[in-house]
């Protein structure tokens, strides 16, 4: 029989991130991205963490700023509407962070070749770039069949994803739709998969539509209920982006100090996602929630 997966977040990131682990985490790029889980990692304190995805926007700033990580593998770290991370500049060049340099393409492959379960992957994509000077995970190999050069990519295997969806059953067997970025990817290569959902729902909902799940439900660790668990980031089919809180990051992060107040308000005193909603308040979601809906084609499953 089947056991249900599903737990609070505070016991899903105690249970399934600790000190020294991988993690991958904002997989899709600029949507959907696990601010809750996220917030939640910094709460706990947890430390000497090794951040990897592609293009995080300001979470991989947020946890670098509570303390939380010893390296970074990623194309990109940032504030996607302002332009720069004031924490992870700061981490850089003070010398607290180790960056391994990926183009959004390298990052992909080495979370497809870990999911592949082989060593590494050939590419030309790197050649000609500055990406061997920051990543040991680069290598130059020439192909047994043309004697052409190429890049070999390292596979990456985090310890945990975590990813976050539009609806999930309480098994882990998760629809998600949008641009997904690198989530499967990250998922397949995972030893552990974390999934925060906006909606918990049956089994019988998943498996009317197979082609939308996510990953299989063996794969995944800990399902977590988390609404509005992506916000500011977008979550297709429930809210939009929330420009005003990447605006406004931008002046509360440009000092340690700034930073440390931003985190106070936003981080340590609020205890989980229901509070962080509650203290937002209906009013000002309700401005963010999807008012026209462009629903796809139904398909037909037949037999």
């Amino acid at each position: 029989m089947t056991t249900s997966k599903l737990m609070d977040m505070t016991d899903a990131i105690s249970r399934w991130v600790v000190d020294g682990c991988s993690v991958a985490i904002g997989a899709n790029l600029e949507t959907a991205i696990p601010f809750a889980a996220g917030h939640e990692i910094m709460r706990q304190e947890k430390r000497r963490l090794t951040l990897i995805g592609p293009i995080s926007d300001i979470l991989f700033d947020q946890i670098i700023g509570a303390g939380c990580v010893q390296r970074v593998q990623a194309a990109w770290v940032g504030n996607v509407i302002t332009g720069v991370g004031y924490n992870f500049r700061r981490a850089v060049e003070q010398g607290q962070i180790n960056v391994e340099d990926h183009s959004n393409l390298t990052i992909s492959m080495a979370l497809q070749a870990g999911a592949m379960g082989v060593s590494f992957l050939p590419s030309r994509t790197a050649l000609g770039s500055d990406l061997f000077a920051t990543n040991p995970g680069l290598k130059f190999v020439t192909c047994p069949f043309t004697s052409q050069k190429h890049a070999a990519i390292a596979a990456i295997v985090p310890d945990v994803a975590i990813v976050h969806v539009q609806r999930s059953d309480l098994f882990g067997n998760a629809h998600a739709w949008g641009n997904m970025g690198i989530t499967r990817e990250a998922c397949l290569s995972s030893r552990n998969v974390i999934l925060t959902a906006e909606e918990i729902v049956s089994t019988e909902m998943i498996t009317r539509d197979p082609n939308r799940i996510l990953t299989p439900g063996f794969k995944v660790s800990a399902v977590v209920h988390a609404p509005w668990g992506a916000h500011p980031s977008p979550m297709p089919g429930y809210y939009n982006r929330d420009h005003a809180v990447f605006l406004d990051y931008q002046t509360q992060s440009r000092t340690p100090e700034l930073f440390a107040s931003w985190m106070n308000q936003w981080v340590r005193s609020i205890s989980s996602i229901h509070q962080y909603a509650e203290t937002l308040g209906d009013a000002y979601l309700s401005r963010l929630s999807i008012t026209h809906h462009d629903y796809s084609e139904p398909v037909d499953y037949g037999y």
